[in-house]
């Protein structure tokens, strides 16, 4: 065995993570899953949950666990360790990066029916969660934990384009009125989720104020709050016209260069300080809105996200998920009663999909079969809901409910592909579902196939 709390035994950490995550990642690509999933099944493995939580409390773990104790892996004064300061650095760059890829104008143009469908995508599946997590008062939810049984639910919406946007590749149909309205719904439905987070997270900080004062005081009221979160995107959306401007003047200056990339990160890592110190906003959200600012300086923003997947998918992003499984997963701590919760969250989150996205595509007058491919074309989740989750632990929601993460992704990622080929193979394809999308769709294509493209590849 080697000393994690030392340097160089760090980076010897560090090695095995990548070593295992690219492996098991390689694997689960090779069988049809999302990456991301092998990514958490080798932090379950190389950390102390599986031999160590499950099979016995003196276990053998690679890393984090050594005759019965955990290691601190170099512990900083606020409790954290330099590998949840990885795990950060990785989340931030994945939604920076999403951001990145947002296309403005293609939001601005994805129509009625894209938007509603993502609406009601959000909310259906949060209000199931919410009811559904309202029995469970024995594994810390209950109306006795009404922000963890919301924050069910905030999990809950979160929608992942990648394996959708794959299918529809090898279906031909991504370039069709479904397809570019499922596409750009599920975009809107991850920026309304992250917002809902950002209130929800918020405003379960505004718990006990008695010995607060001032603004921190102000903040912690949930009316505080709500204008705080207000504030926060007047002053971040202000601040990003200066940003925009400045970004396309350095463009034409020092086009491709590495200055860039180095001072967008300087903006992700700004704004998503602001947020959470200043505003009390979840960092991510800054993160995500700083790339959705940069994203207007349009060379630029292509080039700068070529650069941050290369750092983020080399070392950050295989951090931050393996760190799930690391940290975040435990068996010890599994019960009955929690497995039984995990089941039915699990279905009511596909269901909440099927049935929110598809009805809304119905009142579009789109067919019983288009509707249906509509809600399972949004039913699949990734990596937004692995974030998603983190952020809400952070908050106070127990480890133990990421397995409900874990299990909804690993579900949602085998069933997609299979209805969704069900369905179109169906008989009877209307001559509509071969016609090209119009307008500004294909710029949906582009943008979920980079993000596509950036996971699958790793």
């Amino acid at each position: 065995m080697f000393d994690g709390n030392s340097a160089i035994g760090f980076c010897m950490v560090l090695a095995i993570i990548l070593f295992a995550t690219k492996l098991l990642g390689l694997i689960f690509r090779k069988i049809g899953l999302p990456q991301v999933l092998g990514y958490i099944i080798a932090g379950i493995l190389i950390g102390p949950a599986l031999f160590g939580d499950l099979i016995g409390k003196h276990g053998f773990a690679l890393i984090g666990f050594e005759s019965g104790e955990y290691w601190s892996l170099l512990s900083l004064p606020d409790g954290s360790t330099l590998l949840s300061v990885f795990s950060k650095i990785g989340v931030l760059f994945l939604m920076f990066s999403t951001g990145l890829e947002t296309n403005i104008k293609e939001l601005r143009s994805a129509g009625l029916a894209s938007t509603l469908i993502a609406c009601v995508g959000v909310a259906v599946p949060m209000v199931l969660g919410i009811l559904i997590a309202l029995p469970f008062s024995e594994i810390g939810l209950g109306v006795t934990n009404v922000y963890n049984c919301v924050f069910i639910g905030a999990i809950l919406t979160a929608t992942s384009v990648a394996i959708t946007v794959s299918v529809l590749k090898e279906l031909g149909k991504i370039n069709t009125k479904l397809g570019t309205t499922i596409v750009s719904a599920a975009v809107i439905d991850d920026v309304i989720g992250i917002v809902v987070l950002s209130v929800v997270s918020g405003m379960a900080k505004a718990g006990n104020t008695a010995d607060l004062t001032g603004f921190d005081w102000f903040k912690a009221q949930w009316w505080g709050t709500v204008i705080m979160i207000i504030a926060f995107f007047v002053a971040a959306i202000g601040l990003g016209f200066g940003v925009s401007k400045l970004f396309r003047w350095l463009e034409k200056k020092w086009p491709d260069t590495h200055r860039l990339p180095v001072f967008s990160i300087v903006v992700c890592f700004f704004y998503s300080w602001a947020a959470e110190e200043i505003f009390g906003v979840a960092d991510i959200t800054g993160a995500f809105l700083a790339g959705i600012i940069l994203s207007t300086a349009h060379r630029s923003s292509e080039y700068t996200d070529k650069k941050v997947e290369v750092n983020t998918y080399t070392m950050f992003a295989p951090v931050f998920f393996a760190n799930i499984g690391i940290s975040s997963i435990h068996f010890s701590g599994m019960s009955g009663m929690l497995l039984l919760f995990t089941l039915c969250a699990v279905i009511l989150g596909l269901i909440g999909k099927i049935i929110g996205c598809g009805a809304v595509a119905k009142c579009f007058k789109y067919g019983w079969r288009e509707s249906a491919i509509a809600g399972v074309g949004m039913m699949a989740r990734g990596e937004v809901a692995l974030i998603v989750t983190g952020k809400a632990m952070e908050v106070g929601l127990p480890g133990e409910f990421m397995i409900m993460t874990v299990f909804l992704i690993l579900i949602s990622s085998i069933l997609t592909p299979i209805l969704l080929k069900v369905l179109y193979n169906a008989k009877n394809t209307p001559p509509s579902e071969g016609e090209p999308a119009v307008g500004g769709e294909p710029a949906a294509e582009a943008v979920a196939e980079k993000s596509s493209e950036a996971v699958e590849n790793g």
